[in-house]
């Protein structure tokens, strides 16, 4: 009974991701082009082969399996980072994702991405020193990420910036010449009628 449910688990979980890659990705066009064509999806295969692994410390083992996606793919996660649901790494050339390094759900990283590590591993003894990327997010190409980004966020560059609120900012200053006319033609309509 155990089997059958952890089997229907982890078929549900990599529907999930294809599923994922096939919304955001107007290119796809089924899932078997998914499956045999994205490397950002056969990135995430391989990543959740190391880190159940590695979760287990069969630590060689886990690095390998990572490894062996590094060189299939050109995207590179350390098993022991922690990725939430439905990750879709876009063109992923070159994505770094560092081992304590945590990633939400329902996020999106584009390619030459660096999830990146702010101290020596070593010196540190185990702790945290890769960022938290929060649920809903997206990291535009080329960002070097070095420190934690909430929910909803839009970055991108070197080092990475929240790009959302610049965005919204863009947009409200697109419609201020429209907003002008409509005060003028109000001003001149009220100093008709007076």
């Amino acid at each position: 009974m155990t089997y059958n449910i952890v089997t229907a688990m982890l078929f549900q979980n990599l529907r999930d991701e294809i599923d994922a890659t096939l919304a955001r990705d107007p290119a796809a066009r089924s899932r078997l082009e998914v499956v045999l064509c994205y490397p950002g999806f056969q990135a995430l295969l391989c990543y959740r082969l190391a880190h159940w692994l590695w979760q287990r410390r069969w630590y060689l083992a886990g690095r390998f399996v990572s490894h062996f996606g590094r060189v299939l793919t050109g995207i590179e996660i350390h098993p022991g980072a922690r990725i939430g649901r439905r990750l879709f790494i876009d063109h992923g050339m070159g994505v770094v994702i560092g081992e304590t390094a945590e990633i939400g759900d329902d996020c999106t990283l584009y390619h030459g991405v660096t999830l990146g590590g702010t101290r020596p591993s070593r010196e540190q003894g185990g702790q945290k020193r890769h960022p938290t990327i929060g649920n809903n997010v997206t990291i535009g190409g080329g960002s070097h990420v070095w420190g934690d980004v909430p929910d909803g966020a839009f970055v991108t560059g070197q080092p990475a910036q929240n790009h959302r609120d610049h965005v919204r900012l863009q947009a409200y200053i697109r419609k201020l010449p429209k907003l002008n006319a409509r005060v003028d033609a109000l001003e001149k309509r009220e100093t008709h009628q007076s």
